[in-house]
């Protein structure tokens, strides 16, 4: 399955490089939105909120009440994550939180899972050379991301995987490195990060892994007519 990405940032709809250059600058969400409804889910990031730069959470909201969007950014405390899921998401995306002085808060994912459902909590584990990145990709930790995953399971209903190395280059993903946490958890799978091509959509599908698009999806390069549900 294809799901769409919107990225926030300053009250626009944004594409990053490597999470710092920006490429493309959307100043009207409106047309997106429309382009993403026929779609079942939605990836919504806030990335002003997960920078610590403020938030677009007004923006949000909106959103969410027409998309079915699963929303991330900024998603620190329990508290943030019911402000989030009140606000229309249906699931909060769990990224840094989830890790402390080097590897895994298997406290802090205990307590988000007992107070929203980890049928609600997709824990996001980011990838550059081979280990977890966090703060934005740029603290990288000795764990492994296979070693998050297998650690994070019972807390979660899903794993969002992403690809740093690949992310907004538009040269493809790392297969390899997503069926490598594909076999390592029961939960469900969704990998982001350079993927570019129906092939590769159709190849993740294959393997039970959903395919999160954002860059070739705004600069045209991968039409939507045909990957509709």
């Amino acid at each position: 399955m294809l799901i769409p990405s919107i990225d926030l940032q300053g009250g626009h709809v944004v594409q990053l490089v490597q999470g710092d250059a920006l490429a493309i600058q959307a100043p009207d969400p409106e047309p997106w939105i429309v382009k993403f409804m026929p779609f079942p889910r939605v990836q919504l990031i806030d990335l002003d909120a997960a920078k610590g730069q403020g938030d677009n959470a007004e923006l949000v909201a909106t959103i969410c009440r027409r998309l079915p969007c699963r929303v991330g950014g900024g998603i620190r405390s329990v508290e943030r994550a019911q402000a989030v899921l009140g606000g229309g998401a249906h699931a909060v995306i769990v990224s840094s939180a989830l890790f402390r002085d080097g590897s895994v808060d298997l406290e802090f994912a205990r307590t988000l899972a007992d107070a929203v459902g980890p049928e609600r909590v997709i824990a996001a584990v980011d990838s550059r050379g081979g280990h977890v990145a966090i703060h934005g990709w740029k603290t990288v930790l000795p764990v492994t991301a296979v070693d998050a995953v297998r650690a994070l399971e019972p807390y979660c209903n899903e794993f969002l995987y992403t690809h740093v190395d690949k992310e907004g280059l538009m040269q493809g993903t790392d297969m390899d490195a997503i069926l490598a946490v594909r076999r390592a958890t029961a939960r469900r799978v969704t990998a982001a990060g350079g993927i570019t091509t129906r092939e590769e959509i159709e190849r993740l599908h294959e393997q039970a892994v959903d395919a999160v698009v954002g860059m070739a999806i705004y600069t045209g390069q991968l039409p939507l007519e045909g990957l509709s549900p």
